[in-house]
């Protein structure tokens, strides 16, 4: 199981819906052994002198035999509930991975069209019908996407 949860491909569906499955199974198992023990437990006490002296060891391996299934049960579920937990996390840590590269594409695209759009406008501007207002739009462009860029893949977001 371990394998296929820290696998670089997330779970299929189906995976899940099986340990969700074994949740619950072992969850209802725990409910059956319980009143199980409970009752054995009962049977047991002196005072109710039910059992007798010679079946006492008898039920006392019965109910040596239900605490450790009730034991087994426990930690089982403990352990599919936090392969269930692990799976969600590393599927969120697998989204937020998604989301820095998105975000980083989207601020180094953004810089080109603001710059782009500032200069673009229909008005007088500091450079305008110069060449060297032109080179400077494109000089801001290629600098500020180049160091986004750089900065983005330092950070290891891209």
């Amino acid at each position: 199981m371990s394998e296929g949860l820290f696998s670089d491909t997330p779970l299929d569906p189906a995976q899940q819906r099986h340990w969700f499955q074994m949740r619950r199974s072992l969850v209802q198992f725990h409910r059956l052994v319980v009143p199980m023990r409970e009752a054995v437990s009962g049977l047991m006490r002196r005072e109710n002198d039910v059992v007798g002296p010679r079946l006492y060891p008898y039920f006392q391996d019965i109910y040596d035999h239900i605490l450790r299934v009730s034991e087994s049960t426990d930690a089982l579920r403990d352990l599919v509930a936090t392969i269930v937990e692990t799976n969600l996390s590393l599927r969120d840590f697998r989204q937020n991975q998604v989301m820095k590269k998105v975000t980083s594409w989207a601020a180094i695209v953004a810089v080109p069209t603001l710059i782009t759009g500032y200069y673009g406008m229909n008005v007088p501007y500091p450079g305008s019908g110069q060449q060297w207002g032109a080179l400077t739009a494109v000089g801001l462009v290629v600098v500020l996407s180049a160091f986004l860029y750089v900065l983005f893949r330092r950070r290891e977001w891209l």
